[in-house]
């Protein structure tokens, strides 16, 4: 059984032959499906100028999932600091809050949330990229914003996000809980962890390590099946191998007839490894492992598969796999 809370990231994919209002549609259905499921958290990823990925500001998914479900914590995962100001992002999520308390998370990550250099430039504050004492700064900000000056109740559970080393120091020198993207860069998972635990200081937000960890999860009936619904995002992956992310989120039909080349095959290969993907058995043993290897207090969930009932029916056969009491064992 997994003994851990368990959590979803929501990327919101723009399926083909679809529109964003039709994405827009499944992602607050998807909300009520997983509050109905008892999943501890709901995510909310920022992205820009993706044919793949809805651009839709986490901030405003979180406050119309927060109006229609009653339980499941909501927030981003992350907003990105170079795209928004400290006193903005602390306005923002300070009043979702206090309309909504103690169901409101506010993860903060670095990168631009697009690969596109014209699109990241009309985003950032500022011409040049942000740098490291500059997203310090910014995460500091705003988080003595939210305490000192917009402050209008309970206030939203702050967590950094990290894929790399410097992102785990920071959360350890700022005494912040760490959600780290392991279904991104899972070779530093394990390394940034580490130093993350050893450097840890405790914060009025948090008095000891937390860590969360992001592991792409598909789960199917069959091997075959779960093959098969993980196909689009794999041609998407293999696009980014190119350097090409103008690549749009096939059908799992076109996605069967995609011409992989065979080192795009063994790097996909390779990633999936570090994943979790099958059936309910071995998506179970997987994130069994993972919790194990990392010593995680919580896992969430990232499922980019083509229709909505199937990566719903992902989320509730991994949920049947979990302990009962692990959600109520969570640190809140």
């Amino acid at each position: 059984m997994i003994d851990l809370p368990l959590s979803a990231l929501e990327v919101a994919m723009v399926q083909a032959g679809s529109r964003a209002l039709e994405t827009l549609r499944d992602t607050a259905e998807f909300a009520r499906r997983l509050d109905a499921l008892g999943y501890r958290r709901l995510w909310y990823a920022e992205h820009h100028h993706s044919p793949a990925i809805g651009a839709f500001p986490p901030v405003v998914l979180t406050a119309h999932a927060a109006a229609s479900t009653s339980a499941v914590r909501l927030g981003s995962g992350g907003v990105l600091a170079p795209n928004h100001s400290p006193l903005m992002l602390a306005e923002q999520f300070g009043t979702l809050a206090a309309l909504h308390p103690d169901r409101i998370d506010l993860g903060i990550g670095r990168g631009p949330g697009t690969f596109d250099e014209a699109t990241a430039r009309s985003l950032r504050r500022g011409p040049e990229p942000m740098t490291d004492d500059e997203y310090r700064a910014s995460v500091v900000s705003t988080l003595r914003l939210l305490v000192d000056e917009v402050a209008l109740g309970p206030l939203p559970e702050p967590w950094l996000l990290s894929s790399s080393t410097a992102g785990a120091a920071l959360a350890a020198e700022l005494g912040l809980p760490i959600a780290f993207a392991h279904h991104i860069r899972p070779d530093n998972t394990l390394a940034a962890l580490d130093h993350y635990r050893a450097r840890f200081s405790p914060s009025l937000w948090c008095e000891r390590p937390r860590v969360l960890i992001c592991v792409e999860t598909v789960c199917a009936g069959t091997r075959e099946e779960a093959a098969r619904l993980a196909g689009p995002m794999n041609v998407v992956k293999a696009g980014l191998l190119k350097g090409r992310s103008d690549i749009p989120f096939p059908t799992p039909e076109e996605a069967s007839a995609h011409p992989f080349t065979e080192s795009e095959r063994q790097a996909l290969a390779g990633f999936g490894a570090h994943q979790a993907y099958g059936t309910p058995e071995t998506v179970e043993r997987r994130l069994t492992e993972l919790a194990t290897a990392t010593g995680a207090d919580e896992l969430m969930l990232v499922t980019p598969v083509y229709a909505l009932a199937d990566r719903v029916r992902s989320y509730e056969l991994v949920k049947q796999r979990a302990t009962r009491s692990a959600d109520a064992r969570a640190t809140p």
